[in-house]
């Protein structure tokens, strides 16, 4: 189960003037949290407190009004703020056993179940989202009942009836999406990367479509500059989550690439993709894929990793003296049930990758020279 709401970009961080006790209380008992006090914290109240804000319409200023709550929209602290401030908000959802993530103001929450307790799962998950929409009302944050998004994401098993077909959030029935995009990855509610694929294919044609439009006017290298920035990076966005899915979906993505390479060669529709991939020193689709999980066990080796990323990897520790033992960047590669969904997932996948490469390119020095070894393993792994 998998619930998707955003909040709107104000809080009630502070308030100013003739509540000033009550603002810097605000101030003191949230930033306290995280040991600021003395200078800092009086830099921040006077960052925050006094702001007013004013609207332009047909060229006629209104009068400043103050504003009470809230951070400085577009400003580098305003996330940061935002996030310490929401703090409590995770507290809250783990005392329902609800998983969360929160980026900013956007917050998801996830309930595992047996498809034979989707219905105590789905109320599981409404009592916490009437607790959330409490906590936010108390502390001057609006839920977006709009702008929330249900999921109930399931594999191929067979699900007891009825089955729930909406969340309640208030007065309105949030019905079960399809699909729902977080981040820019599309979810589907099926568990495939169809919908997904088809969007970033869609929407990377789109990119090369304008682009074509002025190809007579550009030189290769700033048609080359144009397609790495609007169409390639569609396509390495999030793609370590494509590791493991069917060749078909590959291949839609590699027509993209290759669309892409002939543009910027001025080559004929029909011509072979490979040279021209050579010729600019692309690494293929999938080679890309191998490139960024490899990349991100390198970043955990090396201690710069997310703690998201490093919660999901183990080193491998055998159980006896082995010849291998004394290779200490050896990745514990998981049991897996299915090959449709437990090889498809990180804790597999990159594992998997990272033990395949040679010794000397998994002890690199520095990410420079690993990923100067990795893309030319790649190179000739994927053109022999």
């Amino acid at each position: 189960m998998v619930v998707m709401g955003q909040c709107l970009p104000y809080l009630t961080f502070l308030q100013r003037s003739t509540r000033l006790t009550m603002s810097r209380f605000s101030i003191d008992f949230r930033l306290c949290m995280y040991g600021i006090s003395g200078a800092p914290l009086s830099w921040l109240e006077s960052y925050l407190i006094g702001r007013t804000q004013a609207v332009l319409v047909d060229g006629q200023m209104s009068a400043p009004a103050p504003i009470s709550f809230g951070v400085p929209q577009g400003s580098v602290l305003g996330p940061i703020l935002f996030i310490m401030y929401t703090k409590p908000l995770s507290t809250l959802i783990q005392n329902h056993s609800v998983l969360n993530q929160s980026f900013a103001d956007d917050t998801q929450l996830y309930k595992p179940s047996p498809p034979a307790e989707t219905h105590s799962a789905t109320q599981t998950i409404q009592t916490c989202i009437i607790d959330v929409k409490s906590w936010m009302v108390d502390n001057k944050l609006k839920l977006n009942d709009d702008k929330t998004e249900v999921l109930l994401c399931k594999k191929n098993t067979t699900f007891p009836s009825p089955q729930p077909v909406s969340v309640q959030i208030g007065n309105t029935d949030i019905l079960f999406s399809p699909s729902a995009r977080n981040l820019g990855f599309t979810l589907s509610s099926d568990m495939t990367l169809n919908k997904h694929i088809s969007l970033v294919c869609r929407a990377a044609y789109f990119e090369l479509r304008k682009i074509s439009t002025i190809r007579h006017t550009l030189s290769s290298q700033t048609t080359n500059t144009l397609v790495c920035a609007f169409v390639l990076s569609k396509l390495d966005y999030c793609n370590s989550l494509l590791s493991g899915c069917s060749l078909y979906l590959l291949h839609k993505l590699q027509k993209v690439q290759n669309s892409a390479a002939r543009l910027i060669l001025k080559a004929r529709k029909r011509d072979h993709a490979t040279p021209l991939l050579h010729t600019l020193h692309w690494l293929p689709n999938q080679a890309r894929i191998d490139h960024k999980l490899s990349t991100v066990c390198f970043h955990f080796f090396s201690g710069s990793s997310p703690a998201y990323f490093s919660e999901l990897l183990t080193v491998y520790s055998p159980a006896r003296q082995l010849r291998a033992s004394s290779d200490c960047r050896i990745l514990t590669i998981p049991h897996t049930k299915t090959k449709t969904y437990g090889q498809r997932t990180f804790t597999f996948c990159a594992p998997t990758q990272w033990n395949s490469l040679r010794f000397h390119i998994r002890h690199s020095q520095s990410p420079q020279a690993f990923k100067r070894a990795l893309k030319t393993h790649l190179f000739k792994k994927y053109n022999p």
